[in-house]
């Protein structure tokens, strides 16, 4: 069974949101989307300032298996990435909610981030999945 952390926010395509108490919003895949797709060879972050809408496709990663868009939970501005998986995109598989962070954003509408999915909901998803 996927790690669904409570301290985090989801959405149904797999992504993750941790509010950083800075303004901040930190993004990932969840545990779930990294074991269906795999080792992951490659990661694309967004831009830092690059303005995203909420569902919008702004980073993607790549597996031995397929390629796949992430999608902004939340619109708002990006603020920084975690330039660490350019060279080291398998931290996604090994530590989904730590190290694997992919990105952050400063939200449009900070009140937004309570309309993501909890855990126990996300949970439920995963298993009418």
């Amino acid at each position: 069974m996927s790690q669904v952390p409570s301290d985090l926010r989801y959405t149904k395509d797999h992504e993750w949101a941790r509010d950083n108490g800075d303004g901040t919003i930190s993004v990932g895949i969840t545990d779930h989307a990294q074991e269906a797709l795999g080792d992951l060879v490659f990661v694309e972050v967004p831009e830092p300032g690059q303005l995203v809408a909420a569902g919008e496709a702004c980073a993607v990663v790549e597996s031995v298996k397929a390629a796949s868009d992430i999608y902004s939970p939340l619109a708002g501005t990006v603020a920084t990435v975690n330039a660490t998986l350019a060279d080291a995109p398998e931290r996604i598989n090994e530590d989904p909610y730590d190290q694997g962070w992919i990105f952050s954003l400063t939200p449009a509408d900070p009140a937004a981030f309570a309309s993501l999915l909890d855990a126990d909901a996300y949970a439920r998803f995963l298993e009418d999945e």
